[in-house]
């Protein structure tokens, strides 16, 4: 029997145990750098199957480590544990405990996919031919992220290459999604602009400056930013999220907020955006009476894709899923992951397992309040943990 039918055959077995995992964490979700019952228990898991096990790095994040005599080279395998700062409003037996707190990104199967993962790949330990260390960072959802300290912490010390996976709910369940080598998940930034000026009666507009107008306009026009000014080739999102003013139907407020996420693939297009911005706001806010000021906050870098450990995860997958049921290479996504930070230091490879279902209603989008999976598909993602590994 070949490697992969016997890593297949094992989680299959232990199926039900990492379901039962998932459902305990998604039950009892944890925010940021606050993961201590999820650590807790990934860390009695790694021990309870003789994995050297080391706690408290990066604040609250876990490492295993799996050594094999001889080996000159050192994996690393990555999952996060923290949860979404929002209310669930699925109804099931393992729906969120914790009131403004909820595993709507999946984090939940990541954790306990890869410590399915670690238990094979530690059983299997005699066919390994390099050195494995399994990754669970806190923060992956709170800017600036647990992936800086963690390795600050030393979490990449050692480590050759680094692999990590996401579900993805627009995928069918078992599917695997990877992206040709280069930029595959964007830079995540924000942005902040208060325009402030003189108020006034609704009836006496021309005795005051209409700041809403002045707002509109400029999510109006900053729309064509995107559609007119980069190239339909260069995945850009520029979205204004939210605009306040006001406190009643009677009066031109003196202030306005508009707060909003730019998305993108490269430095240069980043740049671009800001500065564009900037001038938009120069242009528009043309009264002697008001001003503005404008704060621009770089998120997490993109996600860069190795070449070599691209290969090897297609390697891998063709064993695990078969060629059917592999989507190469798979458009590049703006959102926003702090495995980036990993990827910047070491060759890395991030991409997607298949969550979705609609027969089973399993359709939402992740950071949606009803986000669900199919756990049918934590086989895949155990499996492909350990075909990486032992490939």
């Amino acid at each position: 029997m070949n490697i992969t039918n016997t890593i297949l055959i094992h989680a299959r077995e232990i199926h039900q145990s990492t379901i039962d995992i998932r459902r305990d964490i998604h039950a009892h979700p944890e925010l940021g750098f606050g993961v201590k019952r999820t650590a807790n228990i990934v860390a009695r898991e790694l021990k309870k199957h003789g994995i050297e096990t080391k706690e408290g790095v990066g604040k609250t994040g876990v490492i295993g480590d799996i050594t094999v005599s001889g080996a000159t080279k050192r994996i690393a395998l990555r999952a996060d544990m923290d949860a979404l700062p929002m209310q669930e409003l699925n109804e099931t037996s393992y729906t969120s405990q914790n009131a403004g707190a909820a595993h709507m990104c999946g984090h939940d199967a990541h954790t306990a996919m890869l410590l399915g993962a670690a238990q094979i790949i530690k059983k299997l330990k005699h066919q390994l031919k390099v050195n494995v260390r399994f990754i669970f960072q806190p923060s992956e959802e709170a800017h600036p992220g647990g992936a800086p300290e963690m390795i600050k912490d030393g979490a990449l010390k050692n480590v050759d290459e680094i692999y990590g996976l996401h579900v993805y709910p627009l995928i069918s369940a078992g599917k695997i999604a990877i992206g040709s080598p280069g930029p595959f998940f964007g830079a995540s930034d924000r942005f902040v602009i208060s325009i402030v000026g003189k108020g006034g009666h609704a009836a006496f507009p021309h005795l005051a400056d209409d700041l809403v107008v002045m707002a509109s306009q400029f999510v109006s026009t900053l729309q064509s930013v995107v559609s007119r000014e980069i190239s339909p080739t260069n995945p850009t999102v520029v979205s204004v999220t939210m605009l306040n003013a006001g406190t009643a139907h009677n009066v031109l407020p003196s202030s306005v907020e508009i707060k909003g996420s730019v998305r993108t693939l490269d430095v240069s297009t980043q740049t671009f955006i800001k500065e564009r911005i900037s001038k938009l706001l120069d242009n528009i806010v043309t009264s002697k009476t008001s001003s503005y000021e404008f704060s621009y906050t770089e998120g997490y870098p993109p996600v860069m894709n190795g070449e070599f450990p691209t290969e090897r995860l297609l390697a891998s997958a063709r064993k695990v899923v078969g060629e059917e049921n592999i989507i190469f290479p798979h458009p590049a996504l703006l959102a926003g992951e702090d495995f980036a930070y990993y990827t910047q230091e070491i060759p890395a490879c991030f991409y997607l397992l298949g969550v979705g279902n609609h027969e089973k209603d399993f359709n939402n989008m992740i950071h949606h309040p009803n986000f669900d999976l199919d756990e049918s598909a934590m086989i895949q993602g155990v499996a492909m943990h350990a075909a990486v590994a032992l490939g």
